[in-house]
């Protein structure tokens, strides 16, 4: 399955945005996907994930509340709805995707991945 993430940008600290993970070449409902984000020199750190039966997990609870992480199956597609954003949240954002229908939180449980997409917060 080849992953495409997009939506990243640049927005005010108390914004919005939604980042969209969009696949191809196998059906999404296959797979359990998860949402991470990386700044320089720091390993990938989990954000959120959806199972293929559709249960949700997060992350921290600095995100708990405010990044929400949903599945459109006819759009073959995984968002991240991310609120309050925060300087903090500032990182590139990538998605990764498993056949295994847990969630785990190591990036390195996840075989594919998409290029990222960069959110940056200004304060």
């Amino acid at each position: 399955v080849q992953l495409q993430a997009s939506g990243g940008g640049l927005v005010q600290s108390g914004g919005s945005l939604r980042l969209s993970c969009v696949a191809s070449g196998r059906t999404f409902l296959n797979y359990a996907v998860g949402w991470f984000r990386q700044t320089p020199g720091q390993e990938r750190e989990f954000v959120a994930g959806i199972s293929r039966s559709g249960v949700r997990s997060s992350s921290a609870d600095s995100m708990t509340g405010r990044f929400t992480i949903s599945r459109d199956t006819g759009k073959n597609t995984v968002y991240l709805q991310m609120n309050s954003l925060k300087p903090e949240d500032t990182a590139v954002y990538y998605c990764g995707a498993r056949t295994d229908p847990r969630i785990p939180t190591s990036e390195n449980a996840y075989k594919y991945w998409g290029q990222g997409t960069q959110v940056t917060v200004s304060s």
